[in-house]
């Protein structure tokens, strides 16, 4: 076979797979879409899709007048009022997770790396049960939970960037085990706040956030969290070139001419303020970060390109759904969702590994 040909077919496959990836992308989007539909409708009270649609369409400007108004105030108050910026928080916190997770095991090049490692999950667990058990953070009167919860988690980053820095650089070996020790050391603080609660209630209740939950979400909330997503992907994106190169080690990125070290500082920053943003407003919800990236790479390969926009959507979409069966599995209360992600996403990860090792 000539060069010629060689290069010809090297240029059909490459097209063939750009093609393959627009292709899952644009499923994923189609997707994502009718799961946020779809998911608005059900619940201890159900909504049909018909319905949920014309009401979100009655909420459009100029398009009110052309939707005829066949649904009790009700459907509208649940539909518009509580499931629709439940679920768009849910696809805002499962696709940011998904990305954190992407980002966190780039750095320190381990596919085992998730987003909570550095201990931005414990930080912001203690912060938050002690607002929730002893009011200290009232002050910040309806957002006092995620405010305070954000607290704890940038004061326990900036903890760990410090520890981790040495001659100027990031040590990752340091920068994992610093994020381990401080993960101990907020954990034993949550515990001892727990332990000294005054009502048997207010543990009920931190507890159950701290397992994960939308059940919070209102439309005040959304705003922040989805602009930090947006940026952080956008940098990501921008910078994929560099993520990739970092998966063949420090000395090879450094090497082909990409800065490290600015590098290490980019993916730290966004994983933090993704992983902080994300428990601030719908506590901590594992597996996530772990699960999705290893099921985008499996689809596209370890190109960040793909990786990313693949992982985003596909979070997104558990996300929802597991909130979806959160809702109605002992209505008309609900699970944590960070229990119903491990039980599920557990067990699927386990049958992808083993179906992919014996590929």
């Amino acid at each position: 076979m000539t060069g010629s040909h060689l290069t010809s077919n090297r240029l059909l496959r490459a097209k063939q797979k750009a093609t393959n990836v627009r292709f899952i992308i644009i499923v994923l989007a189609i997707v994502a879409l009718a799961s946020i539909l779809l998911a608005i409708g059900i619940g201890p009270v159900s909504v049909a899709p018909k319905t949920v649609l014309q009401i979100l369409i009655s909420k459009i400007p100029y398009l009110t007048d052309f939707i005829p108004e066949n649904w009790t105030l009700l459907e509208q108050n649940i539909v518009w009022g509580l499931r629709f910026p439940r679920v768009l928080l849910g696809m805002i916190v499962g696709a940011s997770l998904a990305v954190t997770g992407v980002a966190m095991q780039a750095l320190v090049r381990n596919h085992l790396a998730d987003p909570f490692i550095l201990g931005v999950s414990s930080g912001a667990s203690a912060t938050a049960t002690l607002g929730m058990l002893f009011g200290v953070f009232a002050f910040l009167g309806s957002y006092a939970l995620p405010i305070s919860a954000f607290l704890g988690s940038a004061i326990t980053i900036i903890i760990v960037y410090t520890i981790s820095r040495v001659k100027g650089r990031i040590n990752i070996t340091q920068l994992l085990l610093s994020g381990v020790a401080l993960a101990m050391i907020m954990d034993a603080i949550k515990n001892v706040i727990t332990l000294s609660a005054p009502n048997a209630l207010g543990i009920h209740n931190a507890t159950f956030w701290l397992s994960g939950s939308l059940a919070g979400a209102r439309w005040g909330y959304l705003t922040l969290p989805f602009v930090t997503m947006l940026v952080c992907v956008i940098i990501l994106m921008i910078n994929y070139r560099s993520l990739n190169a970092l998966l063949l080690g420090d000395e090879t990125a450094g090497t082909l001419g990409y800065d490290v070290r600015v590098m290490q500082k980019v993916l730290i920053l966004v994983a933090s303020l993704l992983a902080g943003t994300t428990i601030a407003v719908s506590g901590s919800i594992g597996f996530v970060g772990l699960m999705v990236p290893h099921i985008a790479r499996l689809l596209v390969g370890s190109d960040h390109r793909k990786v990313l926009p693949i992982s985003a959507l596909m979070g997104g979409i558990l996300v929802v759904w597991t909130d979806v069966v959160a809702r109605i599995v002992i209505a008309p209360g609900e699970l944590p969702l960070g229990i119903l992600t491990a039980l599920i996403g557990g067990p699927f990860f386990i049958w992808l590994l083993k179906k992919n090792s014996k590929a």
